[in-house]
């Protein structure tokens, strides 16, 4: 078992299967040692596990599972693509988008979530830069989406 497979399986997590997507796109791309994944969001097994606006129809906290999930989805695309995740240098940075009430302010509490389990899973490779935005709407009203860049090696 890898690394960091066992560090999932000491958190309780067990990764997704990774379904083929819906719309024009792939959700890992590589360039060179860095993967760039497509956003992702808070399904499990094919499901938005929340849907709506972070500071109306759910807490910070229920964002924070929301965000905690979308890392946990994002971990088995990369997962998929590179064989495994013991192949991660490091967390770059995650650019996260919470769909948000007006006048809601907290989305880097709501991001911590995702932030939090990257740094739980890849000790300190798991820290990275990030933006965590605020936004009107996402797709399929999603209350979170993250996007993610790593440094891989071969």
């Amino acid at each position: 078992m890898s690394k960091i497979d066992q560090r999932l399986a000491e958190l309780g997590i067990v990764l997704p299967e990774v379904t083929a997507p819906k719309f024009s796109y792939i959700p890992v791309n590589q360039t060179g040692n860095l993967i760039y994944t497509s956003g992702f969001d808070c399904r499990i097994d094919g499901v938005l596990m929340y849907e709506g606006k972070v500071g109306s129809d759910l807490t910070i906290e229920q964002g924070q599972e929301a965000a905690r999930q979308v890392v946990i989805n994002l971990l088995a695309a990369m997962k998929a693509h590179l064989g495994d995740l013991d192949r991660v240098v490091k967390i770059v940075k995650i650019l996260a988008f919470v769909n948000s009430a007006p006048g809601f302010g907290d989305q880097p509490y709501v991001i911590n979530g995702a932030s939090d389990l990257l740094i739980s899973v890849f000790g300190e490779n798991g820290r990275h830069a990030r933006s965590a935005i605020g936004t009107s709407d996402l797709p399929f009203h999603t209350p979170v989406e993250i996007e993610l860049i790593a440094e891989i090696r071969d």
